[in-house]
């Protein structure tokens, strides 16, 4: 029986561009039919330069029927299925988001600047519940707030998340310097999963293990709980054909950066780097099914990644 690939939806950032170029935009990927198109550019001169880090653009994305849920360093934007913006939600304690994760009506939104989550009620239209996470003298801690309030965490990136996954059995997340895969439960009680390398982008649970972009290594790993897991190398180029090398002022714009993380199902996967490529893996087989590049401007990465419905 043959299998029908699937379709992606993708973000990308930018590093090191200027007013008035580029800075990351949206795509869809259709891997059956080897289609790429972009549906959004953005290049807005309301973006503010100063203020929102390394990484200009878009970042997590979420499908929910009829909109397309995606966050941009510290603002949330809803798109209809056309790619025109319907609306969006600012709030004092999102800064710099990376991911985000939905589960029922309920949006999650990792808050890197505060080392915190946010909650978006997706019917009340409303920031509804934070988590700031704190590590002191070893143990893993935290605290919820109001997000509607001003009673919450100051501006902290000591753990830098970057990952939020949700489930039946609590909340996951992860960050590049948590070196931990962290589960709250519903008593808001932060524990340790288990390690992680230092570095790591988009770590979740994943059939009895984990999954997650070892970004440092330039490889995707699954491991499972028992038994060998699998790692699968982050596509690169020749240098030769790399564009705008070296000119990215954070010299952290570099090839084979594994940042962008989508489960199929059981047996697909698709994984994000720069510049900006989405390579599709087959679990069962071992192997890279398809990699498409969308650039290689080597300032340009993707940073989210779902699944678009047919």
């Amino acid at each position: 029986m043959a299998i029908k690939l699937p379709t992606l939806i993708a973000t990308s950032v930018v590093r090191g561009s200027q007013q008035g170029e580029s800075h990351g935009g949206v795509y869809t990927i259709d891997f059956e039919k080897q289609k790429l198109e972009q549906h959004v550019d953005w290049n807005t001169s309301e973006i503010d330069f100063a203020g929102r880090g390394a990484d200009r653009g878009l970042r997590g994305i979420n499908v929910d029927k009829d909109d397309i849920w995606i966050a941009a360093s510290d603002e949330l934007f809803c798109y209809d299925k056309e790619f025109a913006v319907q609306t969006s939600w600012r709030n004092r304690y999102l800064n710099h988001c990376h991911e985000i994760c939905r589960v029922d009506r309920i949006l999650f939104l990792t808050s890197t600047g505060h080392d915190a989550l946010l909650a978006f009620d997706l019917d009340k239209k409303a920031f509804v519940w934070g988590f700031h996470v704190q590590k002191q003298l070893g143990q893993w801690g935290g605290f919820a707030f109001d997000p509607q309030t001003p009673n919450g965490p100051r501006a902290f990136n000591d753990l830098h998340i970057n990952m939020v996954h949700v489930d039946s059995t609590g909340i996951y997340l992860s960050g590049l310097k948590t070196e931990a895969l962290l589960h709250i439960d519903d008593q808001n009680k932060v524990t340790e999963v288990c390690s992680l390398p230092l570095g790591t982008h988009n770590a979740r649970p994943f059939n009895g293990g984990i999954i997650f972009n070892d970004t440092a290594s330039d490889c995707l790993r699954v491991v499972p709980r028992e038994g060998a897991g699998q790692a699968f190398k982050i596509r690169d180029y020749d240098p030769a054909d790399i564009q705008f090398a070296g000119v990215d002022d954070s010299k952290i714009a570099r090839q084979a950066f594994g940042r962008g993380l989508c489960v199929i199902d059981d047996r697909f996967i698709a994984g994000g780097s720069s510049p900006s490529t989405v390579t599709l893996y087959d679990l069962q087989s071992k192997q890279m099914v398809a990699s498409v590049n969308v650039t290689m401007d080597i300032r340009n990465a993707i940073h989210g990644l779902a699944v678009w419905p047919d």
